[in-house]
């Protein structure tokens, strides 16, 4: 299956778009101004313990203190496996405490940054756990022998006396030995130089920042079926051309610098898959389409047939669009990058073979996916449960803010309501304050309505008042907004 990976940089941002038969699979977008966290590391401060809670807040430079549960503390995990006492995070850790901590989840909404004391660094073949001695197998790779053999040569080829641990991600099976060996002396030197300079620097300080999205691309995302990768920057281009050579080197000769005249992204169609995933509606190929809404708690999937009337029943016609859909909705998640709780409601089905088709592809579907995600099958209201892990900020909440005008309600009040909301402020201004006059400034659709429909309801108030109201078009006011001028 033909894999590409295509970059568009720029000074601001760096956008990268991976494609399956030249098909968007993957977006990612990272902001100069805004890097994302994850993997970064930090020597932080303790600025607040929380008994009740179990957590504590951390200072390590942001505007926000992060957050530490006490799940996330390392020598609580130890404890935990180790049959040994479970101490409370008051007896663990002390306000003023300076801490090494690795960001696992970045800023989200008012929420900060979410924190664990247990350090883990990647490299391409191998992630290195520098306080823990067990070796791990990435679940991708699924062959019990073939486990086995790597872990005995990940042994072999560790160095007398290396201290932590090792997860054996999925590149590593067609490595060669050479290449595992610079991975590892890459990681342990990379613990070194860090623990260092821990010692060397004030609490609320940066010692390791994760690499670029650039760079992130070579380490996490190639793979045998990558064909190619094309840069439409020549600066990028050279640099990643560097780090390739240095760590893998494999892949330097599949990177290009791209030099056409049209745009990058213009020229594969992402520009437009963008703004597709940016949409509430995702039409399907069948007639169909999809309803997807994001909220802070959870997103939630609504499937309809639309106009598909194709199957020659209409069970038929259901299973092929719930089929069609479970393909699609894996490809949208990747797109949008949603994370946490997602409910899908498929077009019931009362066949229960049609209802384990469709989750037998769901499931086949979610498996290109690199994030970790669970899906509970059928509820016993017909929908899907299923999370996915959110460590980085949606495609939405990266490239939009919620609307001005609706606050993020997706919904305006209409000209009607807001002409009775105003009818109800004057009655109240009335019984307060003896006004000569009351003026009504709103928006053009407000006062059309006033001037037209709710006309008698205007003439009605003024007597009942016995003060005059007068209008005045806002040219610059949004449908809701309005003010009542005492004259």
């Amino acid at each position: 299956m033909t894999h590409e990976i295509l970059i568009n940089v720029t000074p601001q941002e760096a956008r990268v778009a991976m494609l399956e038969q030249a098909v968007v699979q993957e977006l990612h977008v990272e902001r100069a101004s805004a890097r994302g966290l994850v993997g970064n590391i930090y020597l932080g401060r303790v600025a607040r313990v929380l008994p009740g809670m179990q957590s504590a807040f951390v200072e390590i430079g942001l505007e926000r203190a992060a957050f530490l549960h006490i799940a996330d503390i390392w020598e609580h995990r130890q404890n935990g496996h180790g049959g040994g006492e479970h101490r409370p995070i008051e007896r663990i850790l002390n306000e003023g405490q300076p801490l090494l901590v690795q960001v696992i989840k970045d800023p989200i909404g008012t929420k900060g940054a979410r924190l664990s004391t247990q350090v883990s660094l990647a490299g391409r073949l191998l992630v290195y756990l520098p306080q823990d001695s067990h070796i791990g197998i990435s679940q991708r790779i699924e062959d019990e022998a073939e486990r086995e053999t790597l872990r005995d040569r990940l042994q072999t080829l560790l160095p007398e006396g290396t201290a932590g641990g090792f997860i054996i991600r999925t590149m590593a099976e067609t490595a060669s030995e050479r290449e595992m060996q610079a991975d590892i002396e890459y990681l342990t030197k990379l613990w070194r130089d860090l623990t260092v300079r821990s010692s060397a620097v004030p609490p609320a300080s940066l010692l390791y920042q994760d690499l670029n999205l650039a760079h992130r691309v070579l380490r996490d995302m190639v793979t045998e079926e990558t064909t190619r990768i094309l840069v439409d920057s020549r600066e990028t281009f050279v640099k990643m051309q560097a780090f390739a050579r240095e760590y893998t080197p494999a892949i330097a000769d599949r990177i290009h610098h791209y030099v056409g005249e049209r745009p990058l992204f213009d020229l594969h169609g992402v520009e437009d898959e963008i703004e597709k995933a940016l949409a509430r509606r995702v039409d399907l190929k069948s007639g169909g389409y999809l309803i997807m809404d994001q909220t802070e708690a959870m997103t939630t999937i609504d499937v309809n047939t639309g106009g598909f009337v194709g199957g020659r029943s209409f069970d038929d016609t259901i299973f092929k669009t719930n089929l069609e859909a479970a393909q699609v909705i894996a490809r949208q998640l990747r797109m949008r990058n949603l994370g946490g709780i997602i409910i899908i409601d498929f077009i019931d089905m009362e066949n229960v073979d049609h209802r384990h088709a469709v989750l037998a592809e769901l499931n086949k579907a979610l498996e290109k996916d690199r994030t970790r995600l669970t899906v509970n099958g059928f509820t016993q209201l017909g929908l899907v449960e299923m999370t996915r892990k959110r460590t980085r900020e949606s495609l939405a909440h990266v490239l939009c803010e919620p609307c001005a005008v609706c606050h993020g309600r997706g919904e305006l009040k209409t000209a009607q309501t807001i002409c009775y909301e105003i009818l109800r402020e004057i009655v109240r201004e009335a019984k307060q304050f003896n006004a000569r006059e009351f003026r009504i400034l709103a928006a053009q659709s407000v006062i059309d309505m006033f001037l037209d429909e709710e006309s008698q309801s205007l003439a009605q108030l003024g007597d009942f008042i016995g003060k005059p109201i007068s209008l005045q078009v806002e040219s610059v006011y949004t449908q809701e907004q309005y003010d009542i001028v005492l004259i």
